[in-house]
C-alpha cells in the first residue's frame, strides 16, 4: 500500500510540476513563444526578458505554488510521501512531457516545495536568494546560492529527513545552470535589468 501511495504522489507531483505556466502565460499575453526569446528557458527570468513584468511575477508565483501544491496534496492524501511528490514536481518542471521534456531550471518550484515541506525553509531560501541578488544583480547566482543553502537550512532547522533529497535536488539545479556557470566564468552572464 505504501508503494502505491508513493506512486500516486509521484504521478501527481510530476504532472503538477510539468505545467509550463511561463509558456501558457506568455502565449495568452501575446508575448509569443518563450522558447524563441532570450535564453529560451521557460522560467520567470526569461519571461521578464519579454518586458512583461506582470507575467514574470505571475509565472514565479504559479511555478512556486505548483511545488507547494504537490507536497500538500501528498501530505493530505498519502502521508509520508511528501518527499516523493517534491522530487517529482521538481523533475516535472525540468522535464515536462507537454513540451518535449525541455523545461526550466526549477528554482521557483524548488522554493514552493520548501514552503510545502516546512515553511521556514521556504523563507530561508527566499532570503538567501534576495540577498545574493542584491549583492550581485545576477539571477543565476542568486538562484544557485539559494539552492546550495536549502539542504543546509534543512539540517540547521532539524529536518534531517529532508537533507538527502534536497541535496540531490540542489545538485541537479546547479547542473542545470552549467551554461550560466560558463558565462559567469567568461564574464558574460547578464545582470537583472541589463539589455
Amino acid at each position: 500500500m505504501a508503494g502505491i501511495d508513493a506512486l500516486w504522489a509521484g504521478i501527481i507531483g510530476y504532472f503538477l510540476g510539468a505545467i509550463p505556466f511561463a509558456m501558457i502565460l506568455t502565449k495568452l499575453g501575446g508575448a509569443g513563444d518563450l522558447r524563441s526569446i532570450g535564453s529560451g528557458n521557460i522560467g520567470a527570468t526569461n519571461v521578464l526578458r519579454t518586458g512583461r513584468k506582470g507575467l514574470a511575477a505571475l509565472t514565479l508565483i504559479l511555478d512556486l505554488l505548483k511545488g507547494t501544491a504537490a507536497v500538500l496534496i501528498a501530505r493530505h492524501f498519502f502521508p509520508g510521501t511528501e518527499m516523493v511528490a517534491a522530487a517529482a514536481a521538481f523533475f516535472g518542471h525540468l522535464y515536462p512531457v507537454w513540451i518535449g521534456f525541455k523545461g526550466g531550471k526549477g528554482l521557483a518550484t524548488y522554493a514552493g516545495i520548501l514552503f510545502g515541506l516546512h515553511w521556514p525553509l521556504g523563507l530561508g531560501y527566499g532570503a538567501v536568494w534576495l540577498l545574493a541578488l542584491a549583492a550581485t544583480r545576477i539571477s543565476s547566482v542568486a538562484g544557485m546560492a539559494a539552492a546550495v543553502a536549502a539542504p543546509i537550512l534543512a539540517w540547521v532547522a532539524g529536518k534531517e529527513e529532508f537533507v538527502a533529497v534536497l541535496a540531490a535536488i540542489s545538485l541537479i539545479a546547479i547542473i542545470k545552470h552549467r551554461g550560466n556557470i560558463s558565462r559567469l566564468i567568461a564574464g558574460t552572464e547578464p545582470k537583472v535589468g541589463q539589455k
